[in-house]
């Protein structure tokens, strides 16, 4: 979606791209490049106990989630939070995170990036092309100025019961 079109513009309910595969399925409302690089707006829908990503930090965006439906479990630098529905969950830049379905019914979050840019790296990651083994993401990370911590994902995939 482009923001410099003359008139207002509608992402309606249910449109949009999408990328990701049941249980876990990103929904493209506004990327980096509609928005001149400044914004980017991605929805994020759960299966209950899924985890979004490894733990993993960025150094270029911060990431605002903003929960529409269900429980959103975050850690984000060693502390541990869950969120409700209205709910506003701040992920700066530079620091250690990860969110999941913390619930028993689907999660739905919009996350707010700024600025856009790391979105890029989800459709990656949701690639067909692309190899999801651990040995391949963390040079993918680093190409969007992201780095990831398997070894310390691992405890919590434990903890909570959560599969990728």
């Amino acid at each position: 979606m482009s923001t410099g079109t003359s008139g207002p513009r509608v992402v309606r309910a249910g449109s949009g791209d999408r990328t990701g595969s049941a249980g876990n399925v990103d929904r493209y409302l506004l990327e980096s490049a509609g928005s001149g690089g400044r914004v980017a707006l991605v929805e994020h829908v759960l299966d209950p106990r899924v985890l979004a990503a490894p733990l993993h930090r960025h150094h270029r965006e911060d990431e605002y989630s903003f929960v529409l439906a269900g429980t959103l479990g975050v850690i984000e630098d060693g502390a541990e939070v869950t969120a409700s529905p209205g709910d506003l969950v701040l992920k700066p830049r530079g620091r250690w995170h990860t969110f999941w379905n913390a619930g028993e019914d689907e999660l739905r979050v919009l996350e707010i990036i700024v600025p856009g840019g790391i979105e890029q790296l989800f459709r990656r990651l949701a690639d067909p092309e692309f190899e999801q083994v651990p040995e391949a993401l963390p040079a993918l990370a680093e190409q969007y100025g992201a780095e990831v911590d398997f070894a310390a994902t691992e405890p919590l995939l434990q903890k909570h019961g959560l599969r990728f």
